[in-house]
């Protein structure tokens, strides 16, 4: 069973999500206000057994989506995790011995169904298919062989990046990854029960229709075991964290002339297991 949050004419509220529609649980856990507590209280199994048998409560069409965990301590992003967007820097290097970082806040993110904006400063909004989990169990200096154990579900992300932004400052790419709704966090948190979730699921990214970008998880330069014993020396991880863990080559960047998003074009992240992440673009 999947969770979502969702917004609707009550509130913003969470619960299961089904083919019909959505069943709203969070007005009988008024002890969880979101579901980053949910994770923290290890209560996903008590979701999903509170939806059992409920009828739905708001059908499909009556409710918008927000990002799943829309109050996260922290989203750390990794940086060019395939072999291919290695090779696209074309700067004779082998892949680094560490990861590339840097942080995303919730606002830079919208739900699923809703349109990503293009800001009026530049036209640069490119597309970054992606994988995200969030952490179930806190922990710091988190070993690779316990490292899923500290996962509690995944979800899909499109990692909407300001091209030019990225590169106003010598040493980061902060202010090119942090624009209002530039990306989007989605569409549910699919509970996470066993590694052949994640360990190789083909991951690929559609705009109007087309493939730009096909790649799967074994082939991750930092697989995810490795990125949270990674990111867990430096930062205690925490419940409803999300770690976003790199998009494979075919970015609209990449492209000669540039592909870059424009209003009206819909973009669709989807990945095995976990389903799509289907978003528009508007004009801010």
């Amino acid at each position: 069973m999947n969770f979502a949050t969702v917004n609707t004419p009550e509130g913003q509220l969470y619960g299961a999500i089904s083919e019909e529609g959505f069943v709203a649980l969070s007005p009988d856990f008024p002890q969880w206000p979101s579901l980053r507590n949910v994770i923290t209280a290890a209560a996903l199994p008590a979701l999903a057994q509170a939806a059992e048998g409920r009828p739905i409560t708001h059908s499909n069409g009556s409710f918008s989506y927000a990002i799943p965990v829309p109050d996260p301590e922290k989203i750390i992003c990794v940086g060019v995790n395939f072999p291919d967007r290695n090779a696209e820097y074309k700067d004779g290097q082998d892949a680094p011995p560490n990861m590339s970082l840097f942080p995303r806040f919730a606002r830079s993110f919208t739900g699923h169904g809703e349109a990503l904006l293009r800001p009026p400063e530049t036209p640069q909004l490119d597309y970054e298919g992606e994988i995200a989990i969030i952490i179930g169990k806190a922990g710091r200096r988190i070993s690779q062989g316990d490292a899923f154990d500290h996962i509690a579900a995944i979800t899909l992300c499109n990692e909407g990046t300001l091209r030019d932004w990225v590169r106003h400052a010598k040493f980061n790419v902060t202010q090119g990854k942090n624009w209002d709704s530039s990306g989007a966090i989605g569409p549910w948190l699919v509970p996470f029960e066993r590694a052949e979730q994640l360990d190789d699921i083909r991951l690929t990214t559609h705009v109007n229709g087309e493939l730009r970008q096909d790649d799967r998880t074994s082939r991750m330069l930092f697989p995810i075991r490795r990125q949270i014993e990674y990111i867990s020396t430096f930062t205690t991880l925490v419940p409803g964290d999300i770690i976003i863990t790199g998009t494979p080559t075919g970015a609209g960047a990449r492209f000669d002339p540039p592909r870059f998003l424009v209003p009206g074009d819909e973009i669709i992240v989807a990945a095995e297991g976990i389903g799509e992440l289907r978003n528009t673009v508007r004009d801010e």
